[in-house]
């Protein structure tokens, strides 16, 4: 019981920690601007690089890997210390072992549902890609490098940041699965990857009918929502 009680705990703190309005902050704070009511709504960083520029996109961009890097510190560091206040006894190495990987993976979905479904706006948010990316890397820094890898590469290539994302979500998955992870790790990546590719449905639509806007180019489309 104290192990779930301590895993609602954090999962609490996770989703608080993904639903900072970061690139909604930057256009408030920059240029008084609700950024969810120009170019593609999103809060995410290649809105905010949209309508603010490069050096408040970067800064929001870090912000929400630091928010899912936080997300996995939180499970993995003030968890197991509120089980064990909580626990009768003091839990054994053998079930922090065999609970932590569990809250981890609750505590980065519910980031991940944090940045896209923020409770300051009305459950409206980003894609999660960036905060995906932290809670990544904050779970298994092999396969968050991977997955910048991957993401680098296509951007590189096709310069177009909605693809580059999902591959790198996709990415994310095989990895996962690769390399020795836990079961918990495993369904967290999937969902986190799955969920990210779902965010960007609009995109996929775009894609497929070549009017996806690469870096730095603006879509006709995008440029005339309200």
């Amino acid at each position: 019981m104290a192990f779930w009680i301590a895993g609602a705990i954090g999962s609490v703190i996770a989703y608080l920690l993904g639903a900072i309005p970061t690139g909604y902050l930057a256009g408030r704070l920059l240029r008084g601007i609700d950024i969810r009511q120009h170019g593609s709504r999103s809060t995410g960083a290649t809105n905010v690089l949209r309508i603010l520029g490069k050096w408040p996109a970067l800064a929001v961009l870090l912000i929400d890997v630091l928010k899912g890097v936080a997300a996995i510190f939180v499970a993995r560091w003030l968890c197991p210390g509120i089980a064990t206040e909580l626990s009768p006894a003091r839990p054994t190495a053998a079930e922090l072992q065999a609970w932590v990987p569990w809250i981890v993976c609750l505590a980065g979905i519910a980031a991940l549902l944090g940045h896209g479904r923020s409770i300051w706006l009305n459950f409206t948010g980003g894609k999660s890609a960036a905060t995906g990316l932290g809670v990544v890397l904050a779970m298994s820094w092999p396969v968050g490098l991977g997955t910048v890898a991957v993401f680098g590469l296509v951007l590189a290539i096709t310069r177009i940041v909605s693809l580059s994302s999902m591959l790198a979500a996709v990415t994310a998955i095989v990895l996962a699965f690769g390399l020795a992870h836990p079961l918990p790790y495993r369904l967290l990546v999937i969902a986190g990857g799955l969920y990210v590719i779902m965010r960007h449905r609009a995109n996929i639509g775009r894609l497929l009918a070549g009017t996806e806007p690469r870096l730095g180019q603006s879509s006709p489309q995008l440029d005339s929502t309200p």
